[in-house]
């Protein structure tokens, strides 16, 4: 599995990850960050990445969508502030947990229309 993270995320995150050999990117350093939330999940998907993302309104809205027009993605993995705040307090946390969902995940089609809270 393929990971993006959304422009809100630290880099720091998707540093650590590459370090334990993970193929993760951020919004920021694709120059994806300017992007509406369709445009954003269209790109991910032509990678074959999932999208790590706290914008479940949007993303979940565009996804059933997609579901209907039988369109596929490659992944959504969200998370809440109240449970997991995006602060350079938390990136350990998120690296690890990232980290055990990509070893779980090998394969670049594994997570092909699935949706993960994290």
């Amino acid at each position: 599995m393929k990971l993006a993270l959304d422009h809100h995320y630290a880099t720091g995150i998707a540093v650590k990850l590459r370090a334990r050999r993970h193929d993760v990117v951020t919004a920021m350093e694709q120059g994806w960050e300017t992007e509406d939330d369709e445009s954003l999940l269209a790109l991910c998907s032509q990678e074959q990445r999932a999208l790590l993302t706290n914008n479940v309104a949007d993303f979940t809205m565009i996804a059933r969508r997609w579901a209907v027009e039988a369109r596929v993605h490659h992944g959504l993995v969200f998370t809440s502030d109240s449970s997991l705040p995006r602060t350079r307090h938390t990136i350990g946390r998120y690296v690890t947990a990232l980290d055990k969902l990509l070893d779980a995940n090998p394969n670049d089609d594994g997570f092909v229309d699935r949706i993960h809270w994290l």
